[in-house]
């Protein structure tokens, strides 16, 4: 489980980090989660910056959804027990592991929530922690034989940066800076409504990004995609300025904005090569493979 600040990704889905309390039952039980009392409303917007996720129950609450909805997709007893596999930046992950492990674990006793009026009993027996990034690279063997290799996990909030040297992470180099993507459509919509004076919402904006077809007029979507070329440069440049010579050595690049920077990368930008990771889950599918591996490790 890949707990972002603009969506929740597991292995078989992911849905924006959005959460809305109501104290009485919405008209809908799509996307409800029903937790204490209290009825939640998940994946509606995004989550508050929030350096800290242990701070409030959102990101709890985002968890008990996120398993539901894994459990549904491997069609999974509602009472049961589950290890939960999840990560934290490398920047940050021995001083946050302990308090991220109890903030999940719970003390391993059963919780009951209702999710989309379907009953759960479920019991977090352990938390397994990982670094992001590196976790998702160990999925894709190949990437192990460069020497060195700079990774990139371009998130809503921040991208944080590392460098694997002979497939070990160099602690000494990594770096968490403050480009995410919410920074790209926070300026891209400020641009929009500047120049041509309309209000567009970050799902137009993201199509456009993406390439995707989309009703607004050409003249809209041609702002949207100097955006997208103008964040890139910036973030970019970041990097270079951070310490990462992205002309030197190969460079990964991962997470939901993985897919706008690789899009925007110009030739001229002469990077050493380039390698996207699109698929936004790949960090809980990295997770769930080194959980699985102790797992093995630990039968034998």
């Amino acid at each position: 489980m890949d707990h972002g600040y603009a969506a929740m990704k597991t292995v078989h889905g992911s849905f924006p980090s959005g959460l809305v309390a109501y104290e009485h039952e919405p008209y809908t039980q799509k996307n409800v989660l029903e937790y204490g009392g209290t009825y939640y409303v998940v994946g509606s917007g995004r989550q508050p910056l929030q350096k800290d996720k242990t701070r409030t129950e959102d990101y709890y609450l985002l968890t008990l959804a996120a398993i539901a909805r894994e459990m549904d997709c491997r069609s999974a007893e509602r009472t049961c027990s589950v290890i939960l596999a999840a990560g934290l930046p490398l920047t940050s992950f021995g001083r946050d592991k302990k308090k991220f492990r109890a903030y999940l674990l719970r003390d391993g006793k059963p919780v009951s929530f209702r999710y989309e009026g379907r009953d759960y009993a479920v019991t977090v027996r352990d938390v397994k922690l990982f670094p992001q990034g590196y976790a998702a690279v160990l999925t894709q063997t190949e990437l192990l034989d460069e020497p060195s290799v700079i990774v990139a996990d371009i998130g809503g909030w921040t991208v944080d940066l590392m460098r694997l040297d002979n497939a070990v992470p160099n602690a000494d180099t990594c770096r968490s800076l403050g480009w995410g993507m919410i920074r790209c459509l926070d300026g891209a919509r400020e641009q929009v409504r500047r120049t041509m004076g309309l209000s567009v919402t970050d799902a137009q904006i993201e199509r456009v990004l993406s390439g995707l077809p989309c009703a607004l007029d050409e003249k809209v979507r041609e702002v949207i995609r100097q955006q997208g070329r103008t964040y890139t440069e910036h973030l970019l440049s970041a990097a270079m300025e951070a310490g990462f010579d992205l002309k030197a050595m190969p460079v990964v690049m991962l997470g939901g904005g993985a897919s706008v920077v690789t899009r925007y990368v110009r030739e001229g930008d002469r990077l050493c090569r380039m390698i996207p990771l699109h698929d936004s889950r790949i960090n809980a599918a990295g997770f769930e493979r080194l959980a699985e591996q102790m797992n093995v490790r630990g039968q034998a």
